[in-house]
């Protein structure tokens, strides 16, 4: 069950272990990189070229110099600002922030890694290759046959369902029709009463 209190979310995050700390420093590669590397992304370290792709110093392109593990920052070679008194301090970024452009593979374990996460991507993208096909060849007669019946059947049922339906209506309005005409044939059409002023009117009228 996941924490959903902020306070025990931090806690958490604040007082985690190396080996789970070390996922949050996690960038994206470039896509030149990625290609290159066939690594989608990595953990950053001390070494590495990153470009901040978010915030006010959005474009900067630059070597990480130091990472700040206790508060998930790292510092970029040059990236600094003013203070009032007019020195310059270094500007902190979260690894969020930033996209590796270049990686530092001075170190054989993180060698190893990338050569590691290469040889999975390499088997991945064979395995979906073998797949893909195969299914697509073993699906197509069998999907092709399914549609033939389909269209033969129907060819023979609807015809022969409309023909009734049609016949079946025409009967009922028959039926329905024939009672109400007797009917108005036998009503004998009434007098219209005159009132007697009306015919007081006409008799003056024509004398």
């Amino acid at each position: 069950m996941k924490v959903t209190k902020p306070s025990k979310q931090r806690k958490a995050l604040f007082q985690a272990p190396d080996h789970i700390r070390r996922r949050f420093f996690t960038a994206t590669l470039s896509s030149e990189l990625a290609a290159s590397q066939r690594v989608k992304s990595l953990p950053v370290r001390s070494g590495d070229t990153v470009r901040v792709m978010r915030g006010d110093h959005k474009g900067f392109e630059g070597k990480i110099s130091r990472v700040d593990r206790k508060e998930y920052r790292v510092f970029v070679e040059g990236l600094t600002r003013e203070k009032v008194d007019g020195t310059s301090i270094p500007v902190a970024v979260h690894p969020s922030k930033v996209m590796l452009t270049s990686l530092n593979l001075d170190d054989k374990w993180r060698k190893k890694i990338v050569e590691r996460k290469k040889a999975a991507a390499a088997l991945e993208a064979e395995k979906m290759a073998e797949k893909k096909p195969q299914k697509r060849l073993e699906k197509l007669p069998e999907i092709a046959e399914v549609r033939e019946k389909a269209i033969e059947e129907k060819a023979q049922k609807k015809p022969a369902r409309r023909k009734k339906r049609a016949a079946e209506k025409k009967l009922s309005e028959k039926t329905e029709a024939e009672p109400q005409r007797a009917a108005k044939e036998e009503k004998p059409r009434k007098k219209k009463r005159i009132s007697r002023r009306k015919l007081a009117e006409q008799s003056e009228g024509e004398g």
